[in-house]
C-alpha cells in the first residue's frame, strides 16, 4: 500500500459513494487507476465492503461507551461468548496488557446504559471493568 492508496482510503472514509470519476479528479490520476486500486485492495480484502453512517441521534442509541474488562484466568473466550450475543454490545475487541477485552457498548437512555453495565459486570468470569462514555466522535 503507496500514499496514494492510502489516499483514496481516506477519501472513501469521508463518503463511500464518491464516483470513480470524482476520486480519480482529486487525486489527479486516470479512472482506470482509480477502479484498478479499488478491485485489487477489494480482492486482496483490504476494503471489505461500503456502507452507511447513521447520525447518533438516527440510530436510537444515544448512550455510547467503551468498557475495559479484565477476565479471570483465561476464561476470556468464554466472556467473549456471553458478550457476543447482548443487545448492547456493538464490537468486542481482544487486547494484550492490563486488560483482556474491550466492548463498545450502546443503548437509547442512561438508565438503559445503567442495566447493561450492572448485567455485564455480573458474568461469572469477569473480574473487573472500568468503562468510559463516548461524548464526542472525530474522524480518523
Amino acid at each position: 500500500m503507496d500514499d496514494l492508496d492510502r489516499e483514496l482510503l481516506g477519501l472513501l472514509r469521508d463518503d463511500a459513494r464518491l464516483p470513480v470519476a470524482t476520486l480519480a479528479k482529486k487525486l489527479r490520476v486516470a479512472r482506470a487507476t482509480v477502479q484498478n486500486r479499488l478491485a485489487k485492495m477489494e480482492s486482496d480484502g483490504t476494503v471489505q465492503g461500503y456502507t452507511v453512517r447513521l447520525k447518533a441521534a438516527t440510530d436510537g442509541h444515544r448512550v455510547r461507551a467503551m468498557m475495559t474488562i479484565a477476565v479471570e484466568g483465561s476464561r476470556a473466550t468464554d466472556i467473549m461468548v456471553k458478550l457476543r450475543g447482548h443487545p448492547s454490545v456493538y464490537s468486542l475487541h481482544s487486547t494484550n496488557g492490563r486488560w483482556d477485552i474491550v466492548a463498545e457498548l450502546r443503548a437509547d437512555t442512561l438508565e438503559a446504559f445503567d442495566r447493561v453495565l450492572n448485567t455485564i459486570r455480573q458474568i461469572e468470569g469477569i473480574a473487573t471493568t472500568e468503562t468510559s462514555i463516548l461524548l464526542s466522535t472525530f474522524k480518523a
